[in-house]
């Protein structure tokens, strides 16, 4: 992970990153690439020392091991999803397929195995960021509807009446392509992420996800449905 770091002094309305790992070594590593960057950065060398630095401080991406000791990363990040929307990307030595299902089914919009290019951890996290950015749409297409459910394009906020269903932003990404393209099947292609390296497999467990949050039944989907051998649609009200 060696790399020349051009030094920059982030602004005050730079992206604030939290970085969670047990590894001194890391942390110091990606804190001086972060910074680097353009980044604002702060560490936490496990979850109990995350959670506090999340009470004082709001946070644009969050970059999380999964092996800690005490609470683990996949733990932390499926109570983070309770209540709140911020970006995780997630990195671990574990980079076997199973592994990074079991973090993006905890709730981790992006997964990276160790040791990881720097460079490519950069595309990735501005690929997560700009995700987080307000999409500009048309007036007649400020909002989509399905069933009990409103999505709002511009914030990426879905409700169910006044209740706020808490989507990761890669959900909120997802919506937006199908939303964008209801009725019409969208493949699994266009639904990956540029700076993702997953595969189908990938896009599938987010698709689970999102109809665990939007269907009565997920396994007898009424609104995102799977369109065999193609990829996904969803149905809206018309």
């Amino acid at each position: 992970m060696n790399q020349l770091l051009h030094a920059k002094v982030p602004l005050d309305d730079a992206p604030h990153i939290l970085v969670v790992d047990d590894d001194s070594r890391i942390r110091a590593l990606l804190s001086r690439f972060l910074t680097g960057e353009g980044y604002r950065v702060t560490t936490a060398q496990h979850v109990a020392e995350a959670t506090a630095r999340l009470k004082g401080f709001a946070f644009d991406l969050i970059i999380l091991d999964v092996m800690m000791p005490g609470e683990s990363g996949l733990s932390f990040a499926a109570r983070l999803r309770v209540d709140s929307a911020v970006p995780i990307l997630m990195l671990s030595a574990l980079g076997e397929t199973e592994a990074r299902v079991r973090g993006l089914e905890a709730g981790a919009d992006d997964y990276m195995g160790k040791p990881f290019e720097p460079r490519e951890l950069s595309l990735r996290i501005a690929a997560l960021l700009r995700r987080t950015e307000p999409h500009i749409v048309s007036a007649a297409r400020s909002t989509a509807r399905f069933g009990a459910f409103t999505f709002h394009f511009d914030r990426g906020d879905l409700k169910r009446g006044d209740e706020i269903i808490h989507l990761t932003e890669r959900e909120k990404d997802i919506l937006r392509k199908l939303l964008d393209n209801a009725s019409e099947t969208v493949s699994r292609d266009d639904l990956g992420s540029d700076a993702e390296a997953g595969s189908e497999r990938t896009v599938d467990v987010q698709i689970n996800r999102l109809r665990r949050k939007i269907e009565i039944d997920p396994a007898n989907p009424l609104y995102l449905q799977t369109v065999r051998g193609s990829g996904y649609r969803i149905l809206i009200d018309p």
